[in-house]
């Protein structure tokens, strides 16, 4: 039997905190480029795998190794912001990516659930879900809770890189995702070698 309390308390709890996190950022980038309903199905998709592991885990996952989890996400940040500048130039029109109908619904979400996959794993939600569930001990409640609130900051996320590139060139759109994505690479580097 599923808590609606339970599942409210955690949708709350999950939502603000990933709301300002890097996944934001992701379904801005790739709703900006790509097909939003083949974008949110990949996304969708790796954060229902996530929630499943947090919420079969429990607390184990706050015992993985912090700085190693940072430093992977850190040089797979950069990774990204150097594909996002390199790509750019490789001659693709820009009126071509306003018209996402030439990307393949397999490419689009699978590079979306690649992202997220690798990108929050370990995240704070993550962590925050496996918590939540040891918590309540109410796996059910607490893991449509929590993949509820992870799929409505994608769709908004997702849904605002739409909206933005009717009013933003796609050129300027990769160079301050890709910038913002350094950042975060950069960001989460230093927490990997910081005392």
């Amino acid at each position: 039997m599923i808590s609606l309390s339970v599942a409210a308390v955690v949708f709350g709890v999950v939502f603000l905190a990933e709301l300002p996190d890097k996944t934001a950022l992701a379904g801005v980038m790739l709703g900006a480029r790509y097909r939003a309903s083949y974008v949110f199905a990949g996304v969708a998709a790796a954060f229902a795998l996530h929630v499943v592991l947090a919420v079969a885990a429990g607390s184990v996952l706050t015992l993985l190794p912090h700085r190693i989890v940072q430093a992977v996400v850190g040089v797979l940040f950069l990774a990204g912001a150097a594909v996002l500048l390199l790509k750019q130039n490789d001659g693709e029109d820009e009126e071509q990516s306003r018209t996402p109908g030439g990307q393949s619904f397999r490419k689009v979400a699978s590079s979306g659930f690649m992202l997220i996959l690798v990108a929050e794993f370990g995240d704070l939600t993550q962590i925050m879900t496996a918590n939540l569930a040891a918590r309540y001990d109410d796996p059910l409640s607490v893991g449509l809770g929590a993949v509820l609130a992870l799929w409505s900051v994608a769709a908004i996320g997702i849904l605002g890189g739409r909206t933005l590139m009717r009013f933003v060139p796609l050129r300027l759109v990769t160079r301050v995702a890709a910038l913002l994505m350094a950042g975060l690479g950069v960001f989460s580097l230093y927490e990997a070698v910081a005392p």
